[in-house]
């Protein structure tokens, strides 16, 4: 197996939807017959027809997969109309999006076809394998292999290649964010793969169900330090089928979990994973969770809440979870006095690693060799974010869509959130060079764990400033959840 990934051009992230040649829109009737739209297909040499009455009024699309599954492989009559056959889930993005977020989204929903989207109407249509033309043998491509990998050892040989892909794009100068958003691709991709392997071991589950991820990976920020933290929601069903609904799902469960750790995605140490009977439950079961941890409103609660509230669906019916969600937001409407106040303490738990005085970084020995846990330094930016997000009902995931959201509320100002944004991707372009130089230098697994005398001036001189930041923005947790600065 090769041991480099090719990494392209940084000016692909730059790249938006509408600098590449993407093809006009070929539309026609829902009436039109089947046979028709193949041969209109094959003379204008497309794999995608759109359906509708106009490019202003899309309703479906057929591929060409869609007529070898849908009608060659059903015998169906090819003079039905294409309207019975047509796929009528619509995506599409606008025109100035970024093209690595229109791969991320395409890979993410499973689609090959987007619509392209300019001043409210459709211009034309754009493939996943344009976009990975343009993309050459970059990361995306590795994510496509992921999807094609056959078993789980095939998985855990391409997991080992992450950390050089990750350093090699870090030296290409690529924000913090986009690797974020890369490496969690992968990780879910992984995850998604290993659930579909396992499933055609067990056979289908007897019931729907949503596979979610949560911390990290939930908010689309992991880094090579990572394990697992995940859920499974499934629908209530009737009193004599729960028990074989709920075998089966902790059965699934562990698999999926014992097939990711031997990938080298490790057990999570606090045991919030599927595999803990506590974490894969019915919807109903699953409301009354948070129901009860916002009535109990401890510390211990607030934590759970925390970690939960940071969850994304990767599998299954997406649904499930969207009314979790808005059982969640309904919950938020009217909470206890004590849930906001403890979940400010709960935000506050952690401290920048300043000295006394503020004015050198606050450090641990490790075999005589002064560290900083680069994690905790970063938590405090995550858990005040989420504090505000909860508050305010904002249910993205992610810190910094979530600080964006904030700002748009008047929650944050600009300044305030240029500031949090740069501190906390600045620590975390930090935290991921350090991490996959261990890995591709020293062999080792990855730690949070940073020495300063391998700090630049300039580096600690900007941490510095950075952890001050943070503390400054604690007073203003204390002040708005505490009610209180000591």
């Amino acid at each position: 197996m090769d041991t480099q990934i090719g990494i392209e051009s940084a000016h692909f992230y730059v790249k938006k939807v509408g600098d590449l040649h993407y093809r006009g829109l070929l539309v026609c009737s829902g009436h039109t017959a089947v046979h028709e739209v193949a041969a209109m297909m094959a003379r204008e040499r497309v794999s995608c027809v759109f359906i509708g009455d106009s490019e202003y009024e899309i309703k479906g699309f057929v591929t060409d997969l869609t007529l070898r599954d849908r009608v060659l492989a059903k015998n169906l009559n090819p003079s039905i109309a294409v309207k019975e056959v047509m796929d009528s889930g619509i995506f599409y993005i606008d025109k100035n999006a970024l093209l690595y977020e229109a791969l991320l989204q395409m890979f993410q929903s499973k689609i090959r076809y987007f619509l392209v989207k300019e001043e409210g109407h459709f211009v034309g249509w754009i493939s996943r394998t344009k976009i990975l033309t343009e993309q050459y043998q970059g990361p995306f491509i590795f994510i496509q292999s992921l999807k094609q990998a056959l078993d789980v050892e095939e998985l855990k040989q391409k997991w080992r290649l992450v950390p050089l892909m990750l350093h090699q794009l870090a030296e290409k100068g690529i924000r913090a964010s986009i690797i974020n958003q890369i490496v969690t691709a992968v990780t879910d991709t992984i995850s998604q793969r290993v659930i579909e392997i396992q499933m055609a071991e067990v056979g289908p589950a007897p019931a729907r169900f949503v596979f979610i991820v949560l911390g990290s990976e939930g908010r689309g920020e992991q880094t090579l330090k990572t394990d697992q933290d995940n859920a499974i929601i499934y629908e209530d069903k009737a009193n004599e089928k729960r028990e074989h609904v709920r075998t089966y799902f902790l059965d699934f469960a562990d698999r999926v979990s014992t097939a990711l750790d031997e990938i080298g995605i490790e057990f999570c140490k606090g045991d919030f994973m599927a595999k803990n009977p506590k974490w894969t439950h019915s919807l109903s079961h699953w409301k009354r969770n948070y129901e009860n941890w916002i009535q109990e409103s401890t510390p211990e609660t607030m934590m759970k809440y925390a970690t939960f509230f940071d969850c994304r669906a990767i599998y299954g019916d997406f649904s499930l979870l969207d009314e979790l969600k808005l059982y969640m937001d309904q919950q938020l409407q009217n909470p206890t006095e004590k849930f906001f106040m403890n979940l400010g303490v709960n935000a506050l738990q952690y401290e920048p690693p300043l000295t006394f005085f503020k004015r050198n970084i606050k450090t641990f020995k490790i075999d005589g060799e002064a560290h900083f846990n680069i994690k905790k330094a970063m938590t405090p930016i995550v858990d005040l974010t989420r504090a505000f997000a909860l508050k305010h009902r904002i249910f993205e995931t992610n810190t910094g869509k979530r600080m964006e959201a904030l700002r748009q509320l008047g929650v944050f100002s600009e300044k305030e959130t240029k500031e949090l944004i740069h501190a906390y991707y600045y620590l975390m372009a930090l935290r991921l060079e350090k991490q996959a130089l261990q890995i591709i230098e020293k062999g080792q697994k990855p730690v949070n764990y940073v020495a300063v005398n391998q700090l630049t001036k300039v580096q600690v001189v900007t941490l510095l400033e950075i952890f001050k930041v943070i503390k400054d923005f604690q007073l203003k947790i204390k002040l708005e959840f505490t009610k209180n600065i000591f």
